[in-house]
């Protein structure tokens, strides 16, 4: 099988700063593109940031030039460094994989379970 568990969320103040890393293990063969998403309650989840396998990267416009994406492709890993936190950032955060499985010639979608940031004074 394979799991996506984030870290890194937590409460932070306006203006702070937070990491957050999503790792995927199991019996991976291969990774596609990678995203963060985030939700809030009562409202759809959306895109926040999104990076390729060779490092191509796309950002939802609310968080432009404050948000990256990096990756690193040995370790199967994903980071959101997270910086000017707004309020309006508070979400649960979610890491989402495109896998190639071992024994499959195709990609699946795969999630974490989500990791809550918080921004509030």
């Amino acid at each position: 099988q394979v799991q996506l568990v984030e870290s890194g969320g937590g409460l932070v103040q306006p203006g702070g700063s937070l990491r957050l890393s999503c790792a995927a293990s199991g019996a991976i063969f291969r990774i596609n593109a990678m995203d963060w998403y985030r939700q809030v309650p009562g409202k759809q989840r959306e895109l926040v940031a999104a990076i390729t396998t060779d490092g191509n990267t796309n950002y939802a416009d609310s968080v432009k030039g404050r948000f990256t994406i990096s990756r690193d492709n040995a370790k199967n890993m994903v980071y959101l460094e997270m910086n000017n936190l707004k309020p309006e950032d508070t979400a649960v955060y979610y890491c989402r994989a495109d896998v190639r499985r071992l024994i499959s010639s195709s990609y699946y979608p795969y999630w974490g379970q989500g990791t809550q940031v918080t921004v509030s004074s």
